[in-house]
């Protein structure tokens, strides 16, 4: 069975895929959206992470990324269910005790719906900003992910040893209310997938088209079954923009668009190469035009997946 989860709107405006209604929304249509999901039966509400953005990226990235903990934190207490996705936390910005306290908090403040999404990161001045190595940041975050996981565990003097990283004697209450905090690894290069594969319980793909999955995720298992790892790996995907109906408007000529049953049947191909959850996303020129969709998609569309 296939769960869908989506990334919330309002919070990362990329030009890429930010639509208008957007520019002027805020912390109410947030929560009208994260409430719709919870209600609704999504797995999970994602939020991006982007401390500062140069000059250079602003046209195409735009300045708008809320922090994930703050908004995630934030939606946590309007919703009962949905999990809250960091998709992803660009964990190499941040000593890793600073990281594990505030998504510890997080995760025990939503009572253990937390799911740390992890990646890379991209924008070179963000790094230097910030003091952090952007050249070694692949190493960093192998190393950080391992860190968060003593940092997240169950322990409140966790103990780390690493090559940047060491902690002992440092107490963090409190604990992350679940005895281990699934950690989702981003990215598609091959050093991505080949962490993903080696220290993650899941794989958060970025940007990879429907004929490039099938061989990403066989490298995946491959390289786990050869590091002797039995632990479930939940696979993920980005699907296509959708519009759930017949729009009356240009929803552009990639959205999948249509019947219920006929979307079902074109996100159903996601399942039969191994994907066991899709980030969806809809195409809307309003707040209340997505919640109608995000309810129509649950009712109509994903009973038949």
């Amino acid at each position: 069975m296939v769960v869908y989860g989506m990334q919330l709107p309002v919070q990362s405006q990329s030009t890429l895929y930010a639509e208008p209604w957007e520019a002027a929304a805020g912390p109410a249509d947030l929560v009208e959206i994260a409430r719709t999901a919870d209600r609704t039966g999504f797995d999970y509400v994602a939020c991006c992470d982007h401390v500062a953005i140069p000059r250079r990226l602003a046209g195409p990235m735009s300045t708008v990324w809320y922090d994930p903990v703050a908004t995630l934190s934030f939606l946590a207490a309007v919703t009962e269910r949905v999990r809250l996705l960091s998709h992803v936390a660009v964990v190499g910005l941040r000593h890793p005790l600073v990281t594990a306290k505030a998504y510890a908090t997080l995760d025990h403040l939503s009572g253990g719906r937390l799911v740390l999404g992890v990646g890379a990161g991209h924008v070179r001045e963000e790094f230097e900003a910030v003091g952090a190595d952007f050249d070694a940041r692949g190493p960093v975050l192998d190393e950080t992910i391992d860190a968060l996981r003593a940092a997240l565990g169950p322990e409140e003097y966790p103990e780390f040893a690493g090559e940047r990283f060491a902690f002992e004697g440092l107490g963090q209450r409190p604990r992350p209310a679940q005895e281990r905090v699934p950690v989702w690894v981003g990215g598609s290069s091959p050093a991505a997938v080949r962490r993903a594969a080696l220290k993650g319980d899941g794989w958060l793909p970025q940007g990879d088209p429907r004929d490039r999955l099938p061989a990403q995720i066989a490298r995946l298992h491959r390289i786990r079954a050869e590091a002797g790892i039995a632990r479930p790996l939940t696979v993920g995907a980005i699907a296509e923009a959708l519009y759930v109906g017949e729009a009356d408007w240009d929803v552009g000529r990639r959205t999948l668009t249509g019947k219920p049953e006929a979307l079902a049947e074109s996100l159903r191909a996601y399942e039969e190469m191994g994907v066991h959850q899709i980030q969806v996303r809809f195409r809307s020129r309003s707040r209340t035009e997505l919640t109608d969709q995000m309810a129509a998609f649950a009712a109509e569309v994903a009973p038949h997946l």
